[in-house]
């Protein structure tokens, strides 16, 4: 199914047309860490991006949006500042999967909310 799935779907990667089209009228300008591989057009008016994985606009770091949206014009490792100690790798969204965040009383994390009494107080539209 690799060769097939790679000719008809585009969910999941770049197809071969895509592929053949960036090798054919881009050049490859860089890879994030992830492996998302960037290209920009010969003449440098459109750029893109051709995931490593799932096609998921979440997947591209902060760094490389500011490139790929025209609001930088050198490359991430040209513009910023080297990546602090304290600063995290950006993270792919998790909505939807088991890792996705689910505060107390969320339906997957059994339903059971904690009571509001003491803190909560309902209005009351006659009451001034």
């Amino acid at each position: 199914m690799g060769i097939f799935a790679k000719i008809f779907t585009w969910w999941d990667g770049a197809t071969i047309g895509t592929a053949l089209f960036s090798a054919r009228n881009g050049v490859k300008v860089g890879t994030d860490d992830a492996g998302n591989q960037y290209y920009q057009s010969k003449d440098g008016a459109r750029r893109w991006v051709i995931y490593n994985g799932a096609n998921d606009a979440s997947r591209v770091p902060p760094d490389w949006h500011g490139w790929l949206h025209h609001t930088h014009e050198g490359l991430p490792d040209d513009y910023l500042a080297p990546r602090r100690g304290w600063e995290h790798r950006a993270t792919v969204n998790l909505t939807g999967t088991d890792a996705a965040y689910r505060p107390a009383g969320a339906i997957e994390k059994g339903g059971v909310r904690a009571s509001a009494k003491g803190d909560y107080e309902a209005w009351d539209p006659g009451a001034q």
